[in-house]
């Protein structure tokens, strides 16, 4: 029996949670209700249970502060644990190579990811990303520079990218 542990904190988007175990991040988003993650979770990695932790989860949920306080790298230094296939995973740990600040559209993350002709399978890494904000798939443009879609709405895309560009947090 496995046990992850969640949290809460209040973002000027909203209420964010993680649901976190062993010192990673499993899933993470705008939302008070830890059971709207579980669904992006992989199987393999589903908690049988799950506990509500402000100790458990204070790492992830520190690391969300100082994002919304003008330390947008806080999230990347962030441990997090995602499974998929081989090109998925690695496409992950792309986006978390791709600063606070600088975006990219769908065909520059395929690039990036090795397989420049597979745009719609960089563009399911970020829908499937469990872990907003700490995958960042968020600075992920469509190809005309429209922000596109964003699982949280794109009015969050927007802000997350207008305070990194400023430089500033909330």
């Amino acid at each position: 029996m496995t046990t992850a542990f969640y949290a809460h904190t209040d973002t000027p988007d909203g209420p964010f949670t993680v649901i976190v175990s062993d010192g990673a991040v499993l899933g993470s988003g705008w939302t008070s209700d830890p059971k709207d993650l579980l669904p992006r979770i992989h199987q393999s990695l589903l908690p049988s249970a799950l506990e509500e932790s402000d100790t458990e989860a204070e790492f992830a949920l520190d690391a969300v502060r100082k994002y919304y306080d003008g330390d947008f790298a806080a999230v990347l230094r962030t441990p997090v644990r995602q499974v998929s296939g081989e090109f998925r995973s690695h496409a992950w740990d792309v986006l978390r190579g791709i600063g606070p600040g600088q975006c990219v559209t769908y065909s520059d993350f395929a690039a990036l990811a090795g397989r420049p002709q597979a745009v719609r399978a960089a563009a399911s890494a970020c829908s499937q990303n469990a872990a907003a904000l700490f995958v960042p798939c968020h600075r992920v443009l469509s190809k005309d520079g429209s922000l596109g879609g964003f699982l949280y709405g794109t009015d969050v895309k927007k802000r997350l990218l207008e305070m990194e560009e400023d430089g500033s947090g909330e």
